[in-house]
């Protein structure tokens, strides 16, 4: 897959593309809907499917010092951009001048002439351009008019709901994992490298791997059940916390991963880190014997879970 850093530093397709431009926060099923649709149209005109992307989202520039809950890193959208065949993914970077840019500048400069779209497709509630000025009807108009195809496709429903990233972070933020990942069509997913912590769980026989994250997490405070896939390909079981740790006076959210039956040093490797289903929420205890305690009945509760689990 060819990745373009920065669409407004680089020369352009010559060739066109046929292009879907959106957040595509955690590529959900109706994400993976649409880039089907984009694929199957690139391949009749013999042209690259190409998703462009926003990075930071919008939402995560202009509230810095309270960014939205990301389902994606970059990295994971790209790794998801390209296991479901986008030939092409373009960052469009995310800045003061992005968003000073105009509706029109937006569809000349970035749509018509450095992607030379031959066929777009977005959602219905797409906005563009200095204050989210450009909409649907605007494209509408301008594709019309430039003789660009404008593709359209239904919502993407499971049991009468609407599937979108905001129902999926919903999803998270209330412990409804399963639920999650049926919108998703596999398990969300968080991908870290492990960092030296504390120790304390070592001291209390549960050896934890520390996932820092680097963006804020739709997930609920709590115990999972979780499946990780290692650098080397291997996919172990394991038991996630996720939360501040208020029984030692924690302040920074920290995702430790206890993998059960394994030993090996793993410090410094990137996990992949898949939840299946949430066990609880994180508690406050009274004595580091009551968490241990409470850590047996959680692995205990991850291993019949993981176990019940295909």
């Amino acid at each position: 897959m060819q990745i373009i850093r920065s669409i407004r530093h680089h020369g352009g397709l010559a060739r066109g593309c046929v292009l879907t431009v959106g957040n595509f926060d955690g590529l959900h099923l109706g994400h993976q809907a649409i880039v089907e649709r984009v694929r199957a149209r690139a391949a009749e005109l013999d042209l690259p499917a190409v998703m462009m992307s926003f990075d930071p989202m919008p939402g995560a520039f202009f509230r810095p010092d309270a960014p939205p809950a990301r389902l994606a890193s970059l990295r994971e959208k790209l790794e998801d951009a390209a296991t479901f065949g986008i030939d092409c993914f373009v960052r469009a970077r995310f800045d003061r001048a992005f968003a000073a840019m105009s509706p029109d500048t937006f569809l000349d400069e970035l749509i018509a002439k450095r992607l030379g779209a031959r066929a777009i497709l977005v959602g219905d509630d797409f906005r563009f351009g200095h204050r989210r000025a450009g909409d649907v009807a605007l494209l509408d108009r301008y594709a019309q008019a430039r003789n660009i195809e404008r593709m359209s496709l239904p919502d993407i429903c499971i049991d009468g709901e609407r599937v979108s990233s905001t129902a999926v972070r919903q999803a998270l933020a209330t412990g409804h994992v399963t639920h999650a990942n049926r919108l998703l069509g596999r398990a969300y997913r968080i991908s870290e490298r492990v960092v030296g912590g504390e120790q304390l769980g070592r001291t209390l026989g549960f050896p934890t791997a520390n996932l820092r994250l680097k963006r804020p997490a739709a997930l609920r405070y709590g115990v999972y059940a979780v499946r990780v896939r290692l650098a080397d390909g291997r996919l172990c079981a394991g038991a996630a916390s996720f939360g501040v740790r208020p029984v030692v006076d924690g302040k920074e959210a920290l995702l430790e991963i206890f993998l059960l039956d394994f030993a090996d040093d793993i410090y410094g490797m990137r996990l992949d880190v898949e939840f299946v289903d949430f066990v609880r929420g994180e508690e406050n205890y009274d004595s580091l014997a009551r968490l241990t305690e409470q850590m047996h009945r959680d692995v205990d509760d991850v291993r019949q879970i993981l176990d019940n689990t295909l």
